[in-house]
């Protein structure tokens, strides 16, 4: 969003989409939550609930969707305003640093798993945020997990191995064994071709983000034998309550760099250049 990467925001904009508070008042009206819960703020704000997405379970589609830190101010601030029935409470095994990344890293890297079917061999490509939780998970199900980080990055490789990667080594690499599916987490469009390569016959590949460089052209020869490629778009209140079921179980631990407020840009600097072990939040 900073970088202007995602077209037409709300200007002027307060931006952060993952966001851990405690309620200072509730709406007339409000049921859900009241004063002193702690709630987490997702990426999806608000949906109209009418259109044909939102009528068969697919509120992640909605054509009027309302996004936080996009379309709705985020939490980059001290105090925010949310719409109660998108908020998720917070287990208490969670204090908030920890918790924020589940936020989104969490539930996108859920959703995206579950396009994997029951994949045996799981390729991550882009070991931050998102590959760390989602491969505690992974691993918590049985499979084997493979992990991709930028070229060079020695330290990243060895954080998966510690979380149970059972390889671990560069983008640019073939893994040692044909992956069942891979899930791409780094906006690189170069990635969607090398993880066809590494996919075996009938494998899939799931773009993770909301945004990507172009992905360069490549032979069919790689898509052949019905290999397939889908991307997942937003989360749905579904994918929250699934997931935060399934990380208490685990029980997923995320991996946090804390930055003041005031630091932002610096932090936004560290993630640019993947200098972020885990996540990075920021503390108001």
């Amino acid at each position: 969003m900073v970088d202007g990467e995602l077209p037409r925001p709300k200007l002027p904009l307060i931006p952060g989409h993952e966001i851990v508070g405690q309620v200072v008042a509730a709406g007339a009206g409000s049921e859900r939550f009241r004063a002193g819960d702690r709630v987490g703020i997702p990426w999806l704000g608000w949906t109209c609930g009418r259109c044909r997405y939102c009528l068969s379970g697919r509120e992640n589609l909605c054509d009027r969707a309302l996004f936080t830190g996009y379309t709705l101010d985020g939490g980059y601030a001290e105090c925010t305003v949310a719409d109660e029935r998108f908020c998720f409470p917070i287990p208490a095994a969670y204090p908030d640093a920890a918790a924020a990344p589940l936020l989104c890293a969490g539930l996108i890297g859920y959703r995206s798993l579950l396009k994997t079917g029951d994949a045996k061999r799981l390729g991550l490509y882009g070991f931050g945020a998102a590959a760390h939780i989602i491969a505690q998970v992974a691993r918590y199900q049985g499979r084997e997990i493979y992990a991709f980080t930028r070229p060079g990055d020695v330290a990243g490789q060895e954080f998966a191995r510690q979380l149970g990667a059972v390889w671990a080594g560069s983008s640019e690499a073939r893994p040692p064994e044909a992956l069942d599916a891979a899930i791409i987490f780094a906006p690189a469009g170069p990635l969607v071709p090398r993880a066809l390569e590494a996919v075996a016959k009938g494998g899939v590949v799931v773009c993770a983000g909301i945004h990507m460089s172009p992905i360069p052209s490549f032979s069919y020869e790689l898509l052949w034998e019905e290999r397939s490629i889908v991307s997942v778009a937003n989360l749905t209140r579904r994918d929250g309550e699934e997931f935060f079921a399934i990380a208490a179980r685990v029980p997923v631990r995320t991996t946090v760099e804390e930055f003041p407020l005031g630091e932002a840009n610096e932090a936004l600097n560290r993630l640019r250049t993947g200098k972020i072990k885990g996540a990075a939040v920021l503390l108001p």
